[in-house]
Parts: C-alpha cells; structure tokens; sequence
C-alpha cells in the first residue's frame, strides 16, 4: 500500500507555523542532497523533529525508515509532496518527502522477506532528478538483507541510488553498485557498539559529499548525500 500526498507550498495561514521557502527547480547537472533516518517508530523522533531536519537541511528528498500514520501530516505542515508505503502486517514503513514533485507516485517494490517481517523497498523518481532512488530497511539477517540488495540491482535502472537502514555489517555485495555512504557510526548496537548500517550505494553517480548528522531523537542518526549523475561532468 502507498499512500501519496502532493502538495504545493503555500504561504502560512494567521497562527500557522511559517513554511521553508520553495527550493529552486535544480538545473541539468547539478547535485542533488538527499537526506535519510531511521526515526524509530513510537518513541524516536517526531513529525516536529522531521520539520525541524528539513528546515536546516534543504533536502531535494528525504527518506524516512520505521514511519508511521503521523507522517502522513507532512505536507499539511511544511507542504512538498509526500509518499508512505508500510511494510506488510506493521504500523511503520519507508517513506519520503521532496519540496519538488515526484515524476510519478513512489512504487512500493516487494523483497525477499523473512517468515517474520515482509520487507519493501520504495522507488522513488523525482521529476527534477536524472536517476531514481531505492529507500530502504532491510532484513537483520546477513544471507537475507543482501538477497534484498540483489534483487534491487535487477529491479533499478543504470542511474540509482540505494540509502536507508541496511541492517548490515561488512560488504554489502551488491554487483555493480558502490557504497559511497558516510563511514562514521550511525548506530549504537544495544546502546553500546557503535556501528555503520544506514548507508548510500550507488550505480553511475558520483557522491560529492557525505555526512553524519548530529541528531539524537532516534537511535540512528541521519545521513545526508549529495550525488549526481557521472555522464554529467
């Protein structure tokens, strides 16, 4: 199931919080900064968190992990468009958010799953991007997480980007992609080990920049990226 909420940025109503400006439409070549976190659903981060990330970030897209309904009031809130897709049988899913439009409504693409937790991935294709990018929360297990990886080489075009929760320890070994993603921790396993699992891979882009973003609502901290196409330069 995907839910799609398309909304054009509109100046705030008396009493209503103010909305960022709109971003400028990118030109053919430029980057574009893209931004995903795990919120840890119910007792991570909040709408009020998310608003507050968009503001000082600027993302062309933002990618959320373990979202539930109350995302849904994104645009009414800060405008921009909109998708959700939940995994199977849970309250949370992927979902994600640009101030620009989507070419077309994000697809909710099945994966590989386990007995207990059916996983999909979002593909999302932002009208002013020239590739298309795969949101993510994979598996926990090891032989599963990168049958997932796999399966989204053979379902993503030559330009693609895969970012979100991999749930993965060591090389991914996805054919043909490259992880390009931050190398700091983004994650402290049981509070303790800090570790690397959200991640960025890409296929024909080049990444320019990548960080890990101080922000503690959740037990991840966010990844920003900003890439572009490499038969751009």
């Amino acid at each position: 199931m995907s839910i799609t909420h398309p909304s054009p940025l509109l100046p705030p109503r008396p009493g209503q919080r103010p909305r960022p400006a709109h971003l400028p439409a990118p030109v053919i070549g430029s980057e574009r900064k893209i931004v995903s976190w795990n919120l840890l659903h119910r007792v991570g981060a909040t709408p009020r968190d998310v608003i507050h990330l968009i503001e000082e970030e600027r993302p062309d897209l933002l990618l959320m992990q373990e979202a539930t309904e109350d995302f849904d009031a994104l645009p009414h809130l800060i405008g921009g468009h909109y998708a959700r897709s939940p995994l199977p049988g849970r309250i949370h899913g992927v979902a994600c958010w640009s101030p620009g439009p989507f070419r077309r409504p994000p697809l909710a693409c099945t994966l590989p799953s386990g007995p207990l937790v059916r996983r999909v991935a979002q593909v999302i294709e932002c009208a002013a991007f020239g590739f298309s990018v795969a949101n993510v929360h994979l598996s926990h297990g090891q032989i599963m997480n990168r049958r997932q990886l796999r399966r989204l080489v053979q379902i993503l075009p030559s330009h693609a980007a895969v970012l979100g929760d991999f749930n993965l320890v060591g090389p991914t070994l996805m054919p043909s992609f490259r992880d390009v993603g931050p190398r700091a921790p983004t994650h402290r396993m049981v509070d303790m080990l800090p570790i690397r699992i959200d991640r960025c891979l890409v296929r024909g882009l080049i990444c320019t920049q990548a960080r890990v973003l101080n922000r503690y609502a959740s037990d991840h901290r966010p990844i920003a990226v900003r890439l572009e196409r490499s038969d751009y330069r």
